[in-house]
């Protein structure tokens, strides 16, 4: 699989989650909490995946290899805690401002721990991202946003563990099968989350069987198919390159809920899903600078 195969991958797994929040409004509309909805989403996104396990080959783990993957999901569960905690007292709007600084914090925590600085493309793809996500979710039309201090927080919050999550894709348990990598990292979301949200809906069978049909639907694109497509690609582009891959979340997000809810999408909004996907297309651009452009050709000449 080339490079930018795997690009590709961690594209799609980004585009994953813009599905989501259609159909938790969806969900919500047709009388659903946010505990049964969170719930049912990692609880079927879990079992999909422990179902695809027992339909491959399987490879044995250590304790700790097994322990270890358990752990590096629990930032994938607590994403969506603190998301959540965010929508209390934050604009939706906003709230998605402040979690869309994954794009830049994936990038940091490259620096921080590989010590690679970032090239100038990838610093233009972060800044086209952040104008345009500010125009997507349509904030700067949005008149008297409330901004509290709680609600910013555990909106970061949930940035810096959704790039946490995405760290841990690229450079945990590499020599594992992705299927199996997916479904621990999963089952650690999971127990995160029953321990926030109590899973009661599980012992109430009119409950469970009216989840279940959005629960697979959110399971599948929001718990299942992302870890797995970012165990894939993940570990052969990297973090800062995932995160601003990842971005493509917010376009289809922007675009579903334009063609499924009918919601209006403002010229402002589409401008700013050009510019995200600007941006994307700008942070896989590599621009040689005079002297590398001059070593190409050199070597080209040898051959």
């Amino acid at each position: 699989m080339k490079n930018w195969h795997y690009a590709l991958v961690v594209f799609l797994g980004g585009c994953c989650y813009g599905i989501l929040s259609t159909f938790v409004k969806l969900a919500y509309s047709a009388g659903f909490e946010v505990t049964e909805v969170t719930g049912g989403q990692y609880f079927f996104g879990s079992l999909i995946l422990w179902i695809m396990v027992f339909l491959t080959k399987k490879k044995k783990l250590t304790l700790s290899q097994a322990f270890k993957l358990l752990a590096s999901g629990i930032p994938f569960g607590l994403t969506g805690v603190f998301y959540y905690q965010a929508l209390q007292t934050l604009n939706a709007s906003l709230a998605i401002i402040f979690l869309f600084q994954f794009v830049w914090i994936g990038t940091l925590f490259e620096f921080i721990f590989f010590k690679k600085k970032p090239a100038k493309d990838k610093l233009v793809s972060i800044v086209i991202l952040l104008i345009g996500s500010v125009l997507a979710t349509g904030i700067a039309s949005v008149g008297g946003v409330v901004v509290s201090w709680d609600g910013t927080i555990w909106a970061l919050l949930s940035a810096l563990t959704f790039t946490t999550f995405i760290f841990l894709s690229s450079s945990v348990g590499k020599g594992t099968p992705p299927v199996m990598k997916s479904a621990f990292l999963s089952t650690g979301g999971l127990i995160v989350v029953f321990l926030v949200f109590p899973p009661t809906f599980l012992f109430n069978l009119p409950v469970l069987t009216g989840i279940a049909p959005y629960g697979l639907l959110l399971g599948f694109f929001g718990v299942a198919l992302p870890p797995l497509l970012f165990s894939i690609g993940m570990p052969k582009i990297g973090p800062g390159l995932g995160t601003i891959l990842t971005a493509s979340e917010l376009p289809v997000a922007v675009t579903m809920s334009s063609l499924i809810l009918a919601e209006h999408v403002s010229l402002s909004q589409w401008i700013g899903v050009s510019l995200i996907l600007g941006g994307i297309v700008a942070g896989n651009l590599k621009f040689a600078t005079p002297k590398q452009k001059q070593a190409e050709v050199q070597t080209r000449s040898i051959s």
